[in-house]
């Protein structure tokens, strides 16, 4: 009965004790267990010492990547700003616990400068400070697993190929590995690259991270240096570019080419081109201000701004010759005949040009002798005593084409012919004379009519001094005018000559253009893929 009381008895108590650690917060005695675990673990660990048991046996860390951003890509001084965690994982046999010894700790975090941490660095550092991580707690577990993520805005030196600028696809090395350290000392190995948490970037593409361990050996030492690089590898969005860059050198280009569709006599022609190359220029300065100061290669864009200003450059030099050819002085002599057949007849034939004026050509026609009838005549005289008009043979009867206006007179006397008064080419005049024999002043047996007449004739004869001069005023008149005719005709050859430049011109340079727009753009690698992406 007594023994049955007894086990009752402890039954009671076990149950009481049981309840009692129930109702204990979970981890109470975790703060003690701690403490002591700190203070066993740290009494003769050393942070100098590698922890491994063998002194020749290399200890393995495992280094990962945990890409979050991509903050800038300077291609001015090639940097490369990232946001990104390292992953370094490793085990520490110094660091061991048996987790009956002390109950509810499960692991230990402990500050990066007491336990021994691999020293891995970004060996291609631009930052100021060199190692621009933040020195994070390293997590260690009862087995002595440590894992150590020390965050950092990476600044890392970059290659920036510019030649398909803004189609370029950039690859961009962070390599990590151990400054002091050896293969043999520390086998570094690489583990997978994280980007599920990549935020993307506004003026780049991520394509993909890709790793690689690498082993060099270097001529002082004969041990192997292993390190681990991280590509990253982007693509360049070209939509700003574009719209800002691309889209406005298209637009001036085809500026340049209404130089050859403005007037000549605007004067406005080498105004207009040394403006649009002006254009170009600043906009040349914008792209010289983003791309590296490398002579490695030429930028896309600035082969294709270059071509342009060519363009641009040589249309003003052809302005300035239609201009020479528009405003050609008359006097400086007619056209050759090379020049006539290859602008004249050959460009304007390709280019269906015609002359002003050649479909509605005018041809001379030659002009009858008129005769003016005297008054008072008698009637048997009507047929002969008159006065005609007619044509010096030999020059050409154009009075209404070239402005030529020759005057002849002839006089039919009723006698012999008046030898005071000779025909004379030089003054215009011509006499005719036709029948009738020798006579005098007045013969006898001559009508009142007949008198009448003669003494017109006297009248008329007397004045002929001064229309033999103002016949020499008109033939003056008259040659000035087929002078200023055949100026005007060596003129209008010339100003057709520079419309058909202009004209071939326009036509050459256009072609040119969008030749070299397409050329120099399409030869980038990946131009469909960036159109259809950026601008769809």
């Amino acid at each position: 009965m007594f023994r049955m009381l007894e086990s009752l008895l402890v039954l009671h108590l076990k149950r009481c004790r049981l309840s009692h650690l129930q109702q204990v917060p979970q981890g109470c005695h975790g703060g003690v267990y701690q403490r002591k675990l700190y203070q066993d673990l740290m009494v003769n660990y050393t942070r100098l010492e590698r922890p491994v048991q063998n002194d020749s046996a290399p200890i393995l860390v495992e280094l990962g990547f945990t890409l979050l951003q991509i903050i800038d890509v300077d291609e001015k001084n090639q940097v490369l700003i990232t946001n990104a965690w390292l992953q370094l994982h490793w085990t520490d046999i110094y660091l061991t616990w048996d987790q009956e010894n002390y109950p509810g700790v499960q692991n230990l975090r402990f500050p990066s400068n007491l336990i021994w941490v691999p020293d891995i660095l970004l060996y291609n550092s631009a930052d100021e400070r060199f190692d621009a991580t933040f020195h994070t707690n390293v997590l260690v577990n009862a087995t002595g697993a440590c894992q150590y993520i020390p965050p950092g805005i990476l600044k890392s030196t970059c290659y920036i190929d510019v030649r398909w600028f803004p189609f370029d696809v950039q690859k961009c090395d962070l390599k990590f590995g151990s400054w002091t350290h050896n293969g043999w000392l520390l086998d570094l190995q690489m583990m997978d690259v994280d980007i599920s948490t990549y935020i993307p970037n506004g003026e780049w593409d991520l394509v993909g991270v890709p790793a690689k361990r690498n082993e060099l050996y270097y001529d002082c030492c004969k041990e192997p240096y292993p390190d681990v690089t991280f590509t990253v590898t982007m693509r360049r969005r070209t939509l700003y570019y574009g719209l800002n860059l691309l889209i406005p050198c298209v637009l001036i280009s085809g500026l340049a080419l209404l130089v050859f569709l403005l007037p000549a006599d605007s004067g406005e022609k080498i105004s207009l081109g040394i403006t649009v190359l002006l254009s170009l220029t600043v906009f040349m300065l914008l792209v010289a201000e983003i791309m590296p100061a490398t002579s490695d290669s030429v930028p896309l864009i600035a082969q294709y701004f270059a071509s342009t200003m060519m363009i641009v450059g040589l249309s003003v030099v052809v302005t300035v010759l239609v201009l020479q050819f528009h405003h050609h002085d008359p006097h400086g002599g007619k056209m050759p005949k090379w020049v006539r057949v290859i602008l004249l007849n050959w460009c304007a034939w390709f280019l269906r040009m015609k002359k002003p004026g050649e479909e509605v050509k005018t041809r001379s026609q030659p002009r009858s002798c008129s005769t003016y009838k005297y008054p008072h005549a008698s009637p048997h005289h009507t047929s002969t005593n008159s006065v005609q008009m007619s044509s010096i043979p030999g020059q050409a009867s154009q009075s209404t084409i070239n402005g030529n206006m020759n005057l002849y007179v002839g006089y039919h006397s009723t006698g012999t012919d008046n030898a005071s008064f000779p025909p004379s080419a030089d003054s215009g005049v011509l006499m005719c004379s036709s029948g009738g024999g020798g006579g005098g002043d007045r013969p006898a047996g001559l009508s009142p009519g007949d008198v009448h007449s003669a003494q017109t004739r006297t009248i008329f004869l007397e004045q002929l001094p001064e229309i033999s001069q103002i016949l020499e005023e008109v033939q003056y008149i008259a040659r000035r005018f087929r002078e200023q005719d055949e100026g005007e005709a060596i003129c209008s050859e010339w100003k057709f000559a520079a419309a058909v430049v202009d004209r071939l011109c326009l036509v050459a340079f256009s072609l040119f253009s969008i030749i070299c727009t397409f050329t120099i753009l399409m030869s980038a690698p990946n131009f469909i893929e960036a159109v259809s992406k950026d601008f769809t």
